[in-house]
């Protein structure tokens, strides 16, 4: 039997090529002492308009500092710092 087969039409070769691209470099710049619910200028910077939290593909931090920054700004909605 052979490998895996590429897929077989242009539209689902560059949807196979997109899911299975490699990750985008991660992000260093945020140093995890700063990241606090009182700091919600920092927090707002991974939040959309609507306030939805965006996810680590886009933000591209590591899956530690993105359960720490869910958690704060999830403490900030708490105590109204963010809308």
């Amino acid at each position: 039997m052979s490998s895996i087969s590429t897929p077989k039409n242009k539209e689902r070769r560059i949807a196979y090529w997109k899911a299975n691209r490699p990750m985008p470099h991660r992000r260093h710049d945020i140093p995890e002492a700063e990241i606090n619910y009182k700091n919600f200028e920092l927090l707002k910077q991974f939040t959309t308009e609507t306030g939805k939290i965006l996810p680590r593909r886009v933000t591209g931090v590591s899956a530690k500092l993105h359960r720490k920054i869910t958690r704060e700004i999830k403490r900030a909605r708490a105590c109204n710092l963010i809308g």
